[in-house]
């Protein structure tokens, strides 16, 4: 589960999941909430703020993901895409 306030990009994004999603009332059985920060950069490219880093991550598209996205290849800076990051991180 998800929880953000509605519009509020600048707030912290906490998942949920196990027996803390199935007790939202109670949100004093949360056990962490991750502090990430993203900004928009140009086009599809963000700029993410990420707990232990000082210098932001950046998320984009690459050729082999733009033309899903209907972007040229080679039309933007290729960054890694927000499901690359996914899969290495469900991979780890």
């Amino acid at each position: 589960m998800i929880d953000q306030p509605a519009g509020r990009r600048d707030e912290p994004l906490r998942i949920l999941w196990g027996p803390e999603a199935e007790r939202e009332e109670n949100m004093a059985d949360v056990s962490y909430v991750s502090r990430v920060r993203v900004e928009p950069v140009k086009g599809r490219i963000r700029r993410a703020y990420i707990p232990v880093r000082e210098d932001p991550v950046f998320f984009g598209v690459h050729d082999e993901v733009a033309e899903h996205y209907g972007v040229e290849p080679g039309a933007e800076e290729p960054h890694p895409s927000t499901l690359d990051y996914m899969v290495a991180a469900a991979g780890g």
